[in-house]
């Protein structure tokens, strides 16, 4: 018995806000970015179905609802979790990193769960949105493997920062990259969530205070090494002379990791920056933050010796004491963090959507330029709007114009989020466009930019549905040898969706891969397998590779390619090889088995187990004919 209309509206209207909710959540740069950033693109995925439902007449069944109502609990737990893990102190979600994946975990399983229970055959939507909802499901099921959360490297990081005394500056940076603590400014910012989370949280962090307190210094002076000529802002009077002197730990006060300005001891016997020790206690603490034993009474002594050493110091290395103490207060900082000039980049957007060509090619151009230069860029030129203007310029009669919005985009796609934005702009036909009609650098950064979007799986089908793969292909084949790799880096990624395999092999692909095997002077070779062996495991890529008489060529290449080629070398000849007695039988006059027997040796693992497969069906087809002349 089907839903009443009312359930259904309500059910499906309120799942097309959830989505939407999650959708528009900030970009996240901690640890949890990656597993943040994959569960919200695939939530986002989920849109076309509600948004398809939402605008159906048709009602529900009981079963469905139920499964909707499961799906809108399922987001509402995934909403609480993103939010959560996008704010404070960095170094603290790192620390809590496997609590996290695991939660991550959990509302995958949870969401995936759900989806299969879902009979999209039996819901009123048409064959895209279901072949989309597919791989979103699929998508989701894969995530459900705990490899997707694992960050071995950043463990051992973790491992090592904490429990040495002076860790390897290498490893100090690629944490600071990481953790995105990059700058003097990022590391203020830290110290102030961290200074907040102290207040909050009180006894509950424990030996956490230590371990961050221990790891924001080394962080701090890792950061500071890195970046000896740094100044520090106006508001805060630190001037620098030549090199920035690293500030003693005894000199920081324990909560805002900060140089005091007003050292007080507390019962304890521990010192701490006035106006942080103060509004801890004002929080209500009665607990010494560094060492967590209750103070025997709140009274706050001036520690005048600490404050004379610490004006020594500042005098003999050339930094004056800060007027306010900025660690213990939250600063909060705009989206958008670079130095590019806001209103520069508000005129470029002017001389965009001017009637002047000239204006609009010189604005783009400058625009291509700040895009390439640096991340915050990328970021503030997004943020402008830039992004609807350049797509607009796609179209354009000039050619050097239609070349630097094309070029300015595939710079800004850079930015995981610009990604989006590009496609709801509605990019993909006009970057098609330009790959088939453009000028040979404005076709070479069309493709490459189709690459750079490709990377979600959901852009791989709108790319394929927008006839690329052609266009593509004949970039492959008359392109500049820059032109050609982009177009087979293109190619191969969106071959990964099965649609987009069988558009390739119907637009004529086999043709050029086997010519550039031929060619090995051409520098193709490794793109051209690795394009192959994605399209052998297709049916009709199958077919076709087989149709063009490629075994020669394969066993040459197990004989003498590189490790990644011969892998991929057998990796297609077994595809071919299986259920095909003439291509085993071919395989075998072209002493395909001496080859394999080597590469079953001194192969990689994947080549190993390829030619171990090959060499069965080889002996199991010898055992066919030796029983047939017995």
């Amino acid at each position: 018995m089907g839903g009443g209309e009312n359930s259904k509206d309500v059910v499906v209207g309120g799942l097309v806000e959830s989505i939407k909710e999650i959708s528009l959540l900030p970009e996240c740069n901690n640890v949890c970015k990656r597993m943040y950033g994959n569960l919200v693109r695939r939530v986002k995925l989920l849109s076309p179905l509600f948004e398809e439902l939402k605008d159906s007449d048709d009602s529900l069944t009981d079963q469905q609802l139920q499964a909707f109502q499961s799906l809108s609990v399922a987001l509402d737990s995934a909403n609480t979790l993103l939010k959560s893990v996008n704010q404070g102190s960095k170094l603290y979600q790192a620390l809590q990193r496997n609590d996290t994946a695991n939660k991550f975990l959990q509302i995958t399983d949870k969401i995936e769960a759900v989806l299969s229970e879902i009979s999209y055959n039996e819901l009123e939507i048409s064959e895209e949105v279901q072949e989309q909802i597919e791989l979103v499901h699929a998508q989701f099921k894969r995530a459900k493997a705990q490899t997707e959360f694992a960050d071995i490297q950043l463990d051992q990081d973790m491992y090592v920062a904490q429990n040495e005394k002076d860790p390897d500056p290498a490893i100090l940076k690629r944490l600071s990259e990481k953790l995105h603590l990059r700058t003097i400014n990022d590391l203020k910012k830290e110290s102030s969530e961290f200074h907040e989370l102290v207040i909050t949280s009180g006894e509950e962090l424990g030996a956490s205070l230590e371990t961050i307190s221990s790891l924001l210094r080394k962080l701090n002076d890792c950061v500071l090494t890195e970046n000896p000529e740094v100044n520090s802002s106006e508001s805060e009077k630190v001037s620098v002379k030549h090199r920035s002197p690293v500030i003693p730990d005894d000199f920081r006060c324990p909560i805002s990791l900060e140089l005091m300005k007003d050292p007080v001891i507390v019962s304890t016997g521990q010192t701490y920056e006035r106006a942080c020790i103060q509004k801890w206690l004002d929080a209500g603490h009665k607990t010494c933050p560094k060492t967590q034993q209750t103070l025997l009474h709140t009274a706050l002594t001036p520690n005048y010796v600490l404050k004379s050493l610490i004006a020594l110091w500042c005098e003999s290395n050339g930094v004056e004491l800060p007027r306010k103490q900025g660690g213990c207060r939250t600063k909060k900082s705009g989206s958008c963090l670079s130095d590019c000039d806001r209103t520069a980049i508000s005129a470029l957007l002017d001389k965009l959507t001017s009637n002047d060509i000239e204006q609009q090619r010189a604005a783009a151009g400058e625009l291509r330029l700040l895009a390439k230069r640096n991340a915050d860029n990328r970021i503030c030129i997004a943020e402008a709007g830039a992004i609807p203007l350049l797509v607009d310029l796609l179209s354009s009669s000039d050619p050097r114009t239609q070349e630097h919005a094309v070029t300015a985009l595939l710079n800004l796609s850079i930015n995981e989020s610009n990604k989006g934005t590009i496609v709801n702009a509605g990019a993909i036909p006009d970057i098609v466009d330009v790959l088939k009609n453009g000028s040979m650098e404005a076709r070479e950064n069309a493709a490459a930019t189709l690459f750079s979007l490709s990377v979600l799986d959901e852009n791989k089908v709108a790319i394929g549905a927008a006839g690329a793969i052609p266009a593509l292909i004949k970039l492959l084949c008359e392109g500049t040898p820059r032109g050609k790799k982009d177009a087979a880096t293109a190619i191969f990624n969106l071959s990964i969706y099965q649609g987009n395999k069988a558009r390739a092999v119907k637009a004529g692909i086999v043709v050029p891969l086997i010519q550039f095997l031929k060619d090995a002077g051409g520098g193709m070779v490794d793109e051209a397998l690795a394009i192959m062996a994605i399209l052998a495991s297709h049916h009709e890529g199958r077919i076709a590779i087989g149709q063009a008489e490629p075994i020669p060529i394969f066993v040459e290449v197990i004989r003498t390619g590189s490790p990644r080629n011969r892998e991929n070398a057998a990796a297609v000849l077994w595809s071919l090889c299986t259920g095909d007695l003439v291509q085993l039988k071919l395989a075998k006059e072209h002493g395909a088995e001496e080859a394999l027997q080597e590469l079953s040796e001194n192969g990689t693992d994947r080549a190993k187990r390829k030619a171990g497969s090959i060499l069965e069906l080889l002996q199991r087809v010898e055992g066919d004919d030796n029983m047939q002349n017995s």
